[in-house]
């Protein structure tokens, strides 16, 4: 591999090519990328990650060590994984049976939290800013913004896009993050938006640094 690459891999993992990786991304120690993968800029893998054949991760993802991610999953822009979470791609697996034209399609939207050690069962779709709780089992589809927890996992109010819980609306509907003050709404049955930021849109600098412990909102929430 040149020398002069734009992107840093630790001595230890393994890049196998022809695959695709962005600029500034980091990828540490006993990491293996498999061929024809993609994984965008600005990207951290911690240690012990796979990422398999044809997996496609957007920019600026967060992966914390000890997670594998299989052919079939998609990850979009800004999505965190926590340690020791667990992606499926075959829901109903055996040994006997080869399966390797039949798995299933994972989607990660932009801004998807998962705690350590949750399961996203295959053939799913995580919506965007949702978050779900460590140990959670994730068994269909999440909502934008929804806070998952428990197994099966069910959803236990709304978070905002800072990761705090929302709390319930006032009579004019509002919820107010309490770290960042922005206002959302739910604007249909079980679809929230954010009324001050598109969804799509990145975070001013000055929202970039949290300021409030979780703790001093949990109790609150």
């Amino acid at each position: 591999m040149s020398e002069e690459r734009d992107y840093f891999v630790h001595e230890s993992a393994y890049v196998d090519l022809p695959c695709r990786i962005g600029k500034g991304t980091k990828i540490w120690h006993f990491c293996h990328v498999m061929k024809d993968a993609r994984i965008g800029e600005n990207c951290i893998l911690g240690q012990n990650v796979l990422v398999s054949t044809g997996v496609v991760i957007g920019n600026n993802v967060k992966v914390q060590n000890n997670v594998a991610i299989y052919t079939g999953t998609v990850i979009e822009d800004d999505v965190f994984l926590g340690p020791s979470c667990v992606l499926t791609n075959v829901s109903n697996p055996r040994s006997q049976i080869v399966r390797h034209d039949l798995y299933e399609r994972t989607v990660l939207r932009r801004g998807a939290t998962v705690g350590a050690n949750a399961t996203i069962v295959c053939g799913t779709e995580l919506g965007r800013y949702c978050f779900i709780g460590a140990g959670a089992v994730v068994t269909k589809n999440v909502p934008d913004y929804a806070r998952m927890l428990g197994v099966p996992a069910r959803q236990a109010g709304w978070v905002s896009r800072h990761g705090i819980p929302l709390p319930p609306p006032d009579r004019d509907g509002i919820m107010v993050c309490r770290e960042s003050g922005y206002r959302y709404r739910q604007v249909q049955p079980g679809v929230v938006r954010c009324l001050d930021l598109e969804e799509d849109a990145p975070l001013p600098p000055e929202q970039r640094v949290g300021k409030v412990p979780y703790r001093n909102v949990k109790s609150r929430a």
